[in-house]
């Protein structure tokens, strides 16, 4: 019984010792969170908006663990494009570019960005909108503000996502996204969307949640203020002599060659046709990213563009194959 009673005692001191550092815990963070109103404030976001918004904020974290770990094991591309881009996923790439073939059309025109690349990135980014995020905003935001890591980058999103709820394209409630913040169908940070965010259909708000024309416009604004060429492609795979020298590839400015100087350095098309002679001669740039035993690649401008959305190789990729196969 002696045994038992303090077997009792010691588990009620550890649910103790645990409650109080859960209420410590939840302290801390609402006296951030009041810091972050104070931030707010000073940066001009109306009161209103600032209640709204942290009326209800939890601490959620499953958002710190998601951004304290990443996946162990690391694909090849040859099992990871088949894996982003099924079979499944191009049909349904095209059967959308054909159902929204004039609104795409039209925004891929004043844009100047071709559409296949836009609803590419809609379909890799979110799977054409079903999979944008079911996190509340500003917790995530908040919760990884007040997580530490990246304080100085959190805060700064949290800041931007009270300008958009502020600016009355969404409200706090319904501003849904990933456990990082990125939100809506093209999963735009907050800075991206007061950076790129469009009106595409005219009816005055930014909605790249629910409103598939703003979704296209905001993705064609953002590829092309980044530098969009709708002149070129995104690059080509190619076939790379053995022993090639490892230093030529890479996206630094001066690794840069005209195609047909990648040519005489006996690069060719994947399937040993020779590289196209072109009017006006291209720059490209070598990029293996499983190394000389994987899949080589000459990549243009564009896709120095795409990895400024997202600073994967393998995302690029993706994109890019989607877009040649709509």
């Amino acid at each position: 019984m002696k045994k038992t009673s303090v077997r009792i005692a010691t588990l009620l001191l550890g649910c103790s010792v645990s409650l109080s550092s859960f209420a410590t815990e939840e302290d801390d963070f609402q006296a951030y969170v009041k810091t972050l109103k104070q931030e707010a404030s000073q940066a001009g976001i109306t009161q209103p908006t600032i209640d709204l918004a942290f009326k209800s904020v939890t601490f959620k974290p499953k958002a710190v663990t998601a951004d304290n770990n990443q996946p162990e094991k690391k694909l090849t591309l040859d099992e990871y494009i088949p894996r982003a881009v099924p079979d499944w996923k191009i049909k349904q790439a095209k059967d959308l570019y054909h159902e929204n073939f004039d609104d795409l059309q039209r925004i891929g025109k004043q844009y100047g960005v071709q559409p296949r690349f836009i609803v590419a990135l809609w379909g890799v980014e979110s799977n054409f909108g079903r999979f944008t995020g079911g996190y509340n905003v500003i917790d995530a935001l908040t919760t990884l503000a007040f997580d530490g890591r990246r304080e100085a980058f959190f805060r700064k999103q949290t800041i931007a996502a009270l300008t958009i709820i502020d600016e009355g394209h969404i409200s706090a409630e319904k501003m849904k996204g990933s456990w990082a913040g990125a939100m809506g169908q093209c999963q735009f940070m907050p800075t991206s969307f007061l950076s790129f965010a469009q009106d595409g259909d005219g009816d005055g708000k930014k909605d790249i949640w629910t409103t598939k024309a703003d979704v296209f416009a905001s993705a064609a604004n953002y590829l092309k203020q980044e530098g969009w060429d709708d002149t070129y492609t995104w690059g080509r795979q190619i076939h790379v002599p053995a022993g090639i020298d490892e230093n030529l590839q890479g996206r630094d400015d001066d690794k840069g060659k005209l195609l047909q100087q990648w040519s005489k350095l006996g690069i060719t098309n994947l399937d040993g046709s020779p590289l196209p002679k072109l009017n006006q001669d291209i720059k490209a740039w070598l990029i293996m990213p499983d190394d000389e035993a994987g899949r080589s690649y000459l990549v243009y401008n564009n896709y120095n563009v795409l990895m400024k959305w997202n600073r994967s190789y393998y995302f690029a990729l993706a994109v890019s194959t989607l877009a040649d196969s709509i």
